[in-house]
């Protein structure tokens, strides 16, 4: 008799599990404050447009939207209103980044999808609207998507991007090989047909395989980005790719001898930038030719920090998040990179940050986001607020840094309609800071909490609640 209470104790545990609402789910639990009219006050305004921070500014938020903007004493309290008095803190849109992951890397060639813990600690980090530049994990964040949209799950509004889209050499079991630009093909079409959003090349895509991904997806409206090597920024370009990722850090052009269709072996891509002095003209073509025919570049200078010599551990508040194994795991890598001395990508660094800057002031579209791959480091909830401080480091001021995490990203996502800026008739997502944002310094003070449609989610509590948990779930 004892087995088959044992098989029922456990079908009915196991019922009991399957029917439990997730602990993301918990929507009230992570609500700071979600009121029909709610008004801030004496806020350090930053519109999202790049105009300078105005002072003691006021916006009204009704049923999640922006109803006004104006200075304080133009502006009345309306009868029933939520009144929060900013303190003269800054206060922006909500950051809209388009290179981020629900996935982090659990050793090497491995990556777990923590769709459960990412959106929240994205939302504490001010991320209110995200690509997924490249799933390993595609099912869990279409399902992810899904349920934000629906108001089952809090979490900033998904663009699904379909799995990486990788040649026939091995880049990690978890994403497609491609044979050839058939197979390319058969990809965006499946992908699109379950709900992908846009698509990624890899590194080791031919040109024919590429070429046909940007056409078939352009075919049916979707937008195609890359992290390439064995083909071009410049043979991108021509295609017609809409975006490049990591800035100009992945760019195969300057090697010498390079073989078409073949990404160059070992360190002879960042040899070739390292040798690449900061203002050799070909750099200079190349972003012409990329403003000439629209093509966007995502800035992520948070993951090649992680490989650069002289620059700092991730926070230890950050390191908290993670899992003991995983914290160890990055430590012990960030300690190697350090002893290693000076390095190529620290140098390069350096002069991304310049081209960076040179291509958004002659005019191309820089937008931005994190990555949270490599050996780690790169965390959401933190990761989002040291980008915005490597565009400042880069020489980017305060309200540009701004506008490159915020509105660009919307234009690029053609949603400037919606989110991206702070102007009436957008939807109220807004990041809110202790203090106002220093001109003279990179450093961001202090997140107070992040809105999105109106409600203001409570970044401590998310911090706290989930310390411990990436690499759990």
């Amino acid at each position: 008799m004892k087995r088959p209470l044992t098989l029922l104790a456990l079908s009915l545990a196991l019922q009991a599990f399957a029917q439990a609402p997730p602990v993301p789910g918990d929507t009230e639990r992570y609500t700071l404050f979600n009121a029909p009219v709610t008004l801030l006050r004496n806020a350090q305004l930053f519109d999202g447009t790049g105009g300078a921070p105005r002072e003691h500014m006021s916006v009204l938020i009704r049923d999640g939207r922006i109803a006004d903007v104006r200075p304080d004493a133009e502006l009345k309290t309306p009868a029933g209103a939520l009144v929060k008095d900013l303190a003269g803190g800054a206060l922006m849109p909500g950051f809209v980044l388009l290179h981020e992951h629900l996935f982090y890397p659990t050793e090497r060639g491995s990556y777990g999808a923590f769709f459960q813990s990412f959106p929240l600690l994205y939302l504490a980090g001010g991320v209110t609207t995200m690509r997924t530049a490249g799933s390993m994990s595609p099912y869990a964040d279409l399902n992810t998507w899904k349920d934000i949209r629906d108001g089952k799950a809090p979490g900033p509004d998904l663009d699904v991007t379909a799995p990486f889209l990788n040649g026939i050499q091995a880049f990690v079991a978890q994403v497609p090989r491609l044979v050839n630009a058939e197979d390319a093909v058969r990809q965006v079409g499946y992908w699109a047909d379950v709900g992908a959003t846009s698509y990624k090349g890899y590194m080791h895509l031919t040109r024919e395989q590429l070429d046909a991904i940007v056409k078939a997806a352009h075919e049916r409206k979707a937008k195609v980005t890359a992290h390439l090597c064995a083909v071009t920024y410049a043979e991108a370009t021509a295609m017609g790719i809409d975006n490049l990722e990591h800035g100009f850090f992945a760019a195969s052009d300057f090697v010498e001898g390079k073989q078409a269709d073949a990404c160059p072996s070992g360190d002879a891509v960042p040899k070739s930038l390292d040798a690449l002095a900061v203002d050799d003209p070909r750099m200079a073509a190349l972003q012409r030719q990329m403003i000439e025919r629209k093509v966007a570049l995502t800035s992520t200078l948070t993951i090649f920090e992680t490989f650069s010599y002289g620059r700092p551990m991730a926070s230890a508040a950050a390191l908290d998040l993670l899992m003991p194994q995983l914290r160890e795991q990055y430590v012990g890598r960030y300690t190697a990179v350090q002893r290693g001395g000076p390095n190529p990508h620290g140098r390069i660094l350096a002069k991304n940050m310049i081209w960076e800057k040179r291509f958004h002031d002659a005019g191309g579209l820089l937008v931005a986001g994190t990555d949270p791959t490599g050996y780690g480091g790169v965390i959401p909830g933190w990761s989002s607020l040291r980008q915005f401080e490597l565009l400042r480091e880069a020489g980017f001021d305060a309200a540009t840094a701004v506008k490159v995490m915020t509105s660009n990203g919307a234009t690029y996502l053609g949603r400037t309609a919606d989110v991206g800026r702070v102007a009436p008739g957008l939807r109220a997502d807004l990041i809110a800071f202790a203090a106002p944002l220093d001109a003279a310094k990179p450093a961001l003070p202090e997140v107070a909490w992040t809105m999105k449609a109106g409600r203001a989610w409570d970044r401590a509590k998310i911090l706290n609640a989930w310390k411990g948990q990436v690499g759990l779930r």
